[in-house]
């Protein structure tokens, strides 16, 4: 068993293959948490000390033990008002006004499989492969209850977190706060590590030591965002890719989140990580309970590789579903920096009839097929096609690209609303706008009130409607705003506070019903390209638009970031034109290429502007793809350089079984009478013979992975890597 207790001493023990989870109840009822890392398989409380603090209060019924106070020792789920004043992860307003939860532990419960969260998305296992433990917390002075679930899939090393605060009591109370997690250090001096950035450069990791007093990364956009992603590392001062200890956390949230560290006054770290309280507050009425997003776990001894690759196969495994979890994704093209909105069914059929000549099996069209949308100012809502653009509808265009061999793809911007729209016009009630105020606006569209049950009603039908009326094998999901003026006419005055938090579960309801009714078709999430990438869209959305950034070299840094916690099968990404449309700059088409290779790959170009020689490039690209594809979603991930510091950007991928690696990447800037620098490969057999496809030299494992190899002599910048390796059975 994964999961055991102790009645005696109220102790638990979460052990996974490589990791071990301790907290214990102590004679009072608080829920102290003793260990989390590295398997030790004995009682770790020993290593806890605590001494009377100046200022840090004692709970009454130890009021004569002063080394005795919530407020310095470690807890797994601390409450605001009783005397621990360090981050909470719980504020609650009780009927009488008091901001106070006392919360005592009353009881467990183990079972085999792992929990899920309605309305929410979650990790999911059968019986056979997770467990889960359940501890009943209690407020002491109400009816107020909270249950911590713990969700342990051991041979992943992944603990997931979520509370149910519930209010069992006469009376209504007030969530001010209700995070999804906490987590206590007593001991270490850790660094940081977040993904930060901005619409276009996002999940840049940035690291720095943890300071005394609070750091946080949060986003109030109503969305996970593009600048602060919902994840976090904590790992020790000399952590590396293959040494040193790392703890990471990622939020199965798409909504406005908050992750919280504070290095308090004993030099120990407590993290938080939830949905955004300045943005949230939920009347908990009587006989409800209140369900926390999960927030995924998992602790790595020896480096982030370890980290990383613990949280693709979860992610992968169990938290995408449907068809295309595991299998293949198209290649595929889209019009959109081809066209932009100047397109026809002429036009359009022109880019997937040399598409297919070249070998891509998906043509997807892009924004502007419908309303009244010549540009970003118009047509957001009605979802009903253009036929001054498209002649006789979806279907004509759908059957003459099927003839073609490619499958077809629709976009769509389903939650916003153009104000020169028919849907606007005849419902501008559904608009979130604040009532006497000029809304504001973004890319000139406002956003859909998802809390509505009506016009979630109305964007399944919409859309059902147009994926029934030709064959449509694959949806791009677009959001490309971030949300203010929350307001909705459907909620009470007192219930605005829960508004930011009901619109993401609106989203997700209408993204179940769709993923289910249509579970044929490919869903790619997009928000700007990666402002809304979390696991909790990658429930529905088996990979999202990593960014609308496509230059290649910008490229390796996004992609690099997004690495440590998201598989790269979940990763868009796509060859486009130069120069650039983002940056104006002009990299190598193979360059370009392996660069979009680590993902679901595509293009974003017009093919027919391309020379003979770039086509005959594209054709190769493909077939080479298609050769690589299952080793490159399937298989681990490396990283073997850093394009922040290097001066290259390496990365590999290793079959399951060690069979075959790939290692792709860009050399930056040719210098004259360059230096040749070795990289080392990790993840083979040590014993075992590679063979070199392109010159068919032959490595061992161990050499590859002690001496490496050197790096190809480059010319011109921006010069691609490709380098395959095949054992030698």
């Amino acid at each position: 068993m994964s999961i055991t207790a102790n009645d005696q001493t109220k102790s638990f023990c979460i052990l996974t293959d490589n990791t071990e989870y301790r907290m214990k109840a102590d004679g009072n009822g608080i829920l102290k948490h003793i260990w989390y890392g590295n398997r030790v398989e004995t009682d770790m409380e020993y290593l806890l000390d605590f001494h009377d603090v100046g200022f840090s209060g004692n709970i009454y019924t130890s009021a004569h033990e002063r080394h005795y106070s919530i407020d310095t020792m470690p807890l797994e789920y601390p409450a605001s008002g009783c005397g621990d004043f360090r981050i909470p992860a719980l504020t609650v307003v009780q009927s009488d006004g008091s901001s106070a939860a006392d919360l005592r532990f009353v009881g467990y419960n183990i079972r085999k499989g792992k929990y899920s969260i309605p309305g929410l998305p979650a990790v999911y296992a059968d019986e056979n492969e997770a467990e889960t433990l359940e501890i009943y917390l209690k407020d002491i002075a109400s009816d107020l209850f909270v249950t911590l679930k713990y969700g342990v899939i051991a041979r992943y090393d992944i603990i997931t977190r979520s509370a149910v605060i519930s209010n069992k009591g006469k009376t209504d109370m007030q969530l001010e706060r209700a995070l999804s997690m906490c987590l206590d250090f007593t001991y270490g001096e850790w660094d940081r590590i977040y993904f930060t950035g901005r619409h276009t450069m996002e999940r840049i990791p940035e690291r720095a030591p943890l300071m005394h007093g609070i750091q946080e990364s949060s986003g109030m956009r109503g969305t996970s965002s593009h600048q602060h992603n919902p994840s976090v590392i904590l790992c020790s001062r000399d952590c590396t890719e293959t040494t040193g200890e790392c703890f990471g956390a990622a939020l199965m949230y798409s909504g406005s989140c908050k992750t919280q560290t504070e290095y308090g006054q004993l030099n120990e770290t407590r993290l938080v990580m939830g949905i955004n309280p300045d943005l949230f507050s939920w009347e908990l009425k009587r006989g409800e309970d209140f369900y926390t997003p999960e927030a995924i776990l998992t602790y790595s001894g020896s480096g982030f590789e370890q980290l990383s690759h613990n949280f693709h196969r979860v992610i992968r495994n169990n938290v995408c579903r449907g068809r295309y979890k595991k299998t293949e994704r198209p290649v595929l093209i889209n019009n959109w920096e081809a066209t932009y909105f100047d397109f026809d069914e002429i036009k359009l059929a022109e880019i997937a009839q040399k598409a297919a000549e070249l070998g891509v099996d998906m043509f997807v069209m892009d924004d502007g097929w419908f309303g009244k949308r010549d540009s970003d100012t118009s047509g957001l809502g009605d979802w009903v096609v253009n036929e001054s653009k498209l002649k006789g509808g979806l279907k004509p265009l759908t059957d003459k690209i099927r003839k073609m061999g490619l499958k077809f793809g629709i976009w769509f911007e389903p939650e916003m609303v153009s104000e020169d729209s028919d849907l606007f016009r005849n419902h501008p009630e559904w608009a979130i706008r604040i009532p006497g105020r000029k809304p504001s606006l973004s890319r000139c569209q406002l956003v859909l009130d998802m809390t509505r049950a009506d016009v979630r009603e109305y964007l399944y039908n919409a859309i059902s409607n147009v994926l029934n009326s030709a064959d449509i094998s694959y949806v791009k999901w677009d959001m490309n705003r971030s949300i203010c003026d929350w307001y909705s006419s459907v909620l009470k005055r007192e219930a605005m506070g829960e508004m930011p938090h009901r619109y993401v579960l609106g989203l997700y309801e209408l993204l179940e019903r769709l993923t289910s009714d249509f579970p044929d078709v490919l869903f790619e999430g997009c928000s700007g390209g990666g402002g809304r990438f979390d696991a909790g869209m990658l429930y529905y959305c088996p990979q999202i638009w990593c960014s609308d950034n496509t230059d290649a070299y910008d490229r390796t840094r996004i992609q690099y970031g997004t690495s440590f916690i998201y598989p790269i099968s979940a990763v868009g990404s796509h060859v486009s034109a130069v120069p650039n449309h983002q940056t104006g700059r002009v990299t190598p088409i193979e360059a370009r290429a392996v660069t979009a290779m680590a993902g679901s790959f595509g293009y974003e170009l017009d093919l027919n502007t391309l020379s003979d020689e770039e086509k005959s490039a594209v054709k190769n690209q493909i077939i080479r793809f298609r050769r690589y594809n299952k080793l490159i979603h399937n298989g681990d991930y490396f990283r073997l350089s850093s394009p922040l510091t290097d001066k290259f950007a390496v990365w590999q991928f290793v079959a399951e079984d060690k069979s075959e690696a790939l290692v792709h990447g860009m050399i930056y800037k040719t210098e004259s009478n360059m230096l040749r620098y070795p990289i080392r490969l990790r993840g083979l057999k040590a014993d075992t013979a590679y063979r070199l496809e392109t010159d068919g030299a032959v490595y061992t494992g161990r050499a590859l992975m002690n001496g490496g190899i050197l790096l190809p002599r480059s010319m011109g910048d921006y010069s691609p890597i490709e380098m395959h390796f095949v054992e030698i059975k």
